[in-house]
């Protein structure tokens, strides 16, 4: 009877343990929401192992990965090394995508107007109020704009979008850096607040005159109006996968201490302005072998079988260099009980 309770017990530990392992617990950006709700599904289909990703923003995600209540949270505001070390924390990069301007002015399509990085900061100041202002005419020749007025819709949450957008507009303009600075969250000079990129998205539809801020496939989904925008070049280029890989192409992922690249106001002559990347947290010492094994077992599937559905979503996949010095990265820096987690 002492044998059979013993192997009874034994049974269920395996199985509590084998359950774990079947189910991923993710929380953070919204960003990549719509590529991660992408592979999930797909991952589920190919191996029974589900993955359960809360989109609650990057700032949610750093807090509940902090808190060790979830298996890995998703930012696209990379921590510092600093940041990593004192949580005891590891990030890597998994994905490169874009946040877009985006507004709704009748009878303006998708990529007609432009705007400048001095005129789109001045929208966010609070500073150019009317969509006929004399800047916006004066770089937008032979578009007939409104005498409307501009409606500016922005995060109220926490999330890493914000923080690659307003990383940008601190970047290009020392009023912006002066007044509201970049994090996740700032303190927006004007405008309203949406919840996540479907709460701006949606607000901006809703709203005659607004302009606001998504990730680019929220603005594709949404059948959102994207402006162009002038570069560090001087050129006036569109949001997408093309112009996405031209700001990452010069990224030194290898040197990069935490791998905290930021990816804004790259060079390059085609480079979109406001790109960035997305990240993934988890522990750097897990309690839960079997769990962290399946964790980055999901994302070396991404890696390799993801990257043709992160272009059909318009993001930029990680390029193989780089995807594998992220899992050499892996085996030696993520430690479960002594014991290396992921072997290449």
């Amino acid at each position: 009877m002492r044998k059979l309770l013993i192997a009874v017990v034994l049974m269920l530990l395996m199985a509590g343990g084998s359950s774990a392992a079947d189910l991923i617990n993710g929380a953070g950006a919204t960003f990549p929401y719509p590529l991660y709700s992408k592979w999930a599904y797909e991952y589920a289909k190919k191996t029974g192992i589900k993955l359960n990703y809360q989109s609650i923003g990057s700032g949610g995600g750093i807090k509940q990965i902090k808190e060790k209540t979830v298996d890995f949270g998703a930012s696209d505001a990379p921590l510092t090394a600093k940041e990593l070390t004192e949580a005891g924390l590891f990030q890597f990069p998994m994905a490169i995508g874009g946040v877009v301007p985006v507004v709704n002015i009748k009878g303006i399509s998708a990529g007609q107007i432009r705007l400048t990085p001095d005129v789109l900061a001045d929208m966010f100041l609070g500073k150019v109020t009317r969509w006929n202002d004399k800047k916006i005419i004066d770089i937008n020749p032979g578009v007939t704009l409104p005498d409307d007025k501009i409606t500016v819709v922005h995060r109220s949450d926490g999330s890493g979008t914000t923080w690659i957008f307003a990383n940008y507009l601190d970047k290009i303009s020392k009023e912006w850096h002066d007044r509201a600075g970049f994090g996740t969250a700032v303190n927006w000079p004007a405008g309203v607040g949406g919840k996540g990129n479907e709460g701006v998205a949606a607000y901006v539809k809703r709203i005659k005159g607004s302009i606001g801020y998504v990730e680019y496939a929220y603005a594709l989904q949404n059948k959102l109006t994207h402006a162009k925008l002038q570069n560090r070049e001087k050129n006036f280029v569109d949001p997408s996968i093309e112009s996405f890989s031209a700001a990452g192409a010069s990224a030194d992922w290898k040197n990069t201490p935490g791998f905290s690249v930021v990816l804004t106001d790259q060079p390059g002559k085609n480079s979109w302005p406001i790109s960035g990347a997305t990240f993934i947290i988890v522990r750097r010492q897990p309690e839960d072998c079997a769990n962290a094994k399946a964790v980055l077992g999901f994302f070396d599937w991404a890696y390799s079988d993801g990257a043709g559905m992160a272009r059909s979503l318009d993001y930029v996949p990680m390029p193989k260099n780089v995807s594998e010095i992220m899992e050499d990265a892996w085996t030696k820096e993520i430690k479960c009980k002594g014991q290396a987690v992921w072997k290449r």
